[in-house]
């Protein structure tokens, strides 16, 4: 690790400009992972990074530390290469979206993430499957480093914990606990973080609610699957977590899958588990994830990808 630090210290130090991306529609891990990334180098070494994105941000991170200074792809110039790219919390390079030209034109390419991904992008690479979030290694380079962090890079690496965990249902291991311990010790009111996070629009709370009461249960109530409309998608920021949850805490339901029409043919899928492994159901699909919690994206039509949902789950 401090080998590899120094490295990437000395290729931020060289480079004159930055670029930073993560998945398309960035989560709270991918979101402010980009931003508590680009603070860190602003405070460490004086560079500015432009942090980049596709897709929809979710609207409970509109208030994290930063978010007014994130920008869309398509208004980031293209025709200047950056001489560094980060990318963090990627999965692989399918999951860039609009931004993935941004980061293949840059002069060299480091990467941080939490998923498994046979093909890396960097040449440098901060990869750890066993992390439970991108910003949890993010923060253990922060330390290793010895940068500097101010309360705005506490709170977006507390932010990436906590929502990439799912409030520490998901956690495998007391690790990301400490190292939470470890950021309210230096500071993060996690009163705080639950206030800031509580920030959705009406529009998103009522899509919520008419998706979950439409939910269907297969195989003894064992699966929960239930489908957003284009209609409702607009309104979800390309997110469904509330849905998954509230589903996921049903008696009896140890499955629950999310389809979500994105485009008429292009639907994504969530997957979420109580205790088995789902993620090798997502690779079915294309797509893939954490054991309890993967994704995936098909193109076809929503009645298509339900009944293959279905069929796939058959004697669970």
């Amino acid at each position: 690790m401090e080998e590899k630090l120094n490295i990437l210290a000395e290729k931020i130090r060289n480079a004159n400009s930055i670029v930073i991306a993560g998945h398309k529609n960035p989560d709270g891990d991918s979101l402010c992972s980009m931003l508590a990334l680009a603070r860190l180098i602003e405070l460490n070494f004086g560079k500015n990074p432009v942090c980049a994105y596709d897709g929809n941000i979710p609207d409970y991170l509109d208030r994290v530390p930063g978010r007014s200074t994130v920008k869309y792809f398509e208004k980031i110039d293209g025709n200047h290469p950056f001489d560094l790219a980060i990318i963090v919390d990627y999965g692989d390079a399918a999951h860039l979206g609009g931004t993935l030209p941004l980061v293949r034109g840059a002069c060299e390419i480091a990467e941080i993430d939490h998923h498994k991904n046979p093909t890396p992008m960097g040449q440098i690479c901060f990869d750890n499957e066993n992390a439970a979030a991108t910003g949890q290694i993010i923060f253990h380079m922060m330390c290793g480093a010895g940068w500097r962090a101010d309360a705005d890079a506490l709170k977006l690496m507390a932010v990436a914990m906590l929502t990439d965990t799912g409030h520490f249902k998901f956690v495998r291991d007391g690790a990301v606990l400490r190292d939470m311990a470890q950021l309210v010790d230096m500071g993060v009111s996690l009163r705080d973080l639950s206030d800031m996070l509580n920030n959705k629009s009406r529009s998103t709370i009522l899509a919520e609610a008419r998706v979950t009461s439409r939910a269907e249960f297969f195989y003894h109530d064992r699966l929960a699957v239930a489908m957003v409309t284009g209609r409702d998608y607009k309104h979800l920021d390309g997110r469904g977590d509330v849905i998954l949850n509230l589903l996921g805490q049903i008696k009896n339901v140890e499955y629950v899958v999310l389809l979500k029409q994105q485009k008429e043919n292009q639907i994504g899928i969530s997957l979420r588990s109580r205790s088995q492994p789902i993620n090798h159901i997502a690779e079915m699909f294309g797509g893939g994830g954490h054991l309890y919690a993967a994704g995936a994206v098909a193109h076809d039509t929503l009645e298509n990808v339900r009944a293959r949902v279905i069929d796939v789950f058959k004697g669970i």
